[in-house]
């Protein structure tokens, strides 16, 4: 019995490990539909940076909340509070008459000027996906075992810059920059959680926006009407120089909640319950 039980053991033993590469690829492939089908939602974005000194000590920390919602098939972003407080009257009027205005100037949109403005906002998708894109080919990947995030089986995935990585998109040149690491759902390829870390200075933009070694960028999404996985969560800090002068130290944290299906329960918030 015990020679029986050692066959019927022996290929579940010795079977291949699920391959990192692809699993990357699988979810990067998956991430094209996934976020097809957020645009479907609005939510509140809460934004807020704290600046450090060369010890490490916060000296002033700030926060902006905003409605983010669809309008006339685009994205409006409404402020609705700052620094955790609701706005005053007159900036609250402020931000109305500009949703007013940005409605109204939507409305009249010839079919061309409408186009023209979708179209751009789909190339910034459109480059979003370019850059994705290449993420399963900068970097060599390594499973380093499975894990349970929110009740979702996730599989660990380390990942070193390849050297040999030649960019095709001009921004994902600094992919070559970060290491990290992959938490990426069994059950459907889809992301759930990303760390990088700088392992090389980054300049950033026409600006010279220069992030430091060692800083760390996380990312982590939630899963949503059992439909979609939507961003939970943004953080970054960062030794950032800009131009050849001003040194900044800054942690920062975007988190993302009230997600509502555009199509049946979303609105513009009132600013009095954001």
């Amino acid at each position: 019995m015990r020679f029986v039980a050692a066959i019927l053991w022996a290929p579940a033993a010795f079977a291949a490990a699920p391959d990192p590469h692809e699993i990357i690829q699988r979810a990067v492939s998956r991430d094209d539909s996934n976020e097809k089908a957020a645009r479907n939602y609005t939510f509140l974005e809460r934004m807020e940076t704290r600046f450090l000194d060369s010890h490490g000590k916060v000296t002033k920390t700030t926060s902006r909340t905003y409605d983010v919602t669809m309008l006339e098939g685009s994205p409006y972003r409404r402020l609705v509070e700052k620094n955790d407080q609701p706005l005053s009257p007159d900036e609250e009027n402020k931000e109305q008459q500009k949703l007013d205005r940005s409605i109204q100037e939507r409305l009249k949109e010839s079919p061309e000027q409408r186009q023209k403005r979708l179209s751009n906002w789909q190339k910034d998708r459109d480059r979003d996906r370019r850059f994705i894109q290449e993420i399963p080919d900068a970097y060599t990947f390594a499973l380093q075992g499975e894990e349970s995030i929110d009740g979702h089986s996730v599989f660990v995935i380390s990942a070193t810059p390849r050297p040999e990585f030649r960019a095709k998109d001009q921004r994902a040149k600094i992919l070559g920059k970060f290491k990290g690491k992959f938490w990426i759902a069994q059950s459907d390829y889809q992301l759930v959680k990303v760390e990088a870390e700088v392992v090389e200075n980054v300049n950033i933009g026409w600006f010279l926006i220069r992030l430091a070694k060692g800083g760390t960028i996380s990312l982590e999404q939630t899963r949503v009407n059992d439909e979609v996985w939507l961003i939970r969560r943004i953080s970054m800090k960062a030794s950032a120089k800009l131009g050849l002068v001003k040194q900044l130290r800054i942690e920062q944290d975007i988190a993302y909640r009230n997600y509502r299906k555009f199509q049946t329960d979303s609105r513009i918030v009132d600013t009095a319950q954001p």
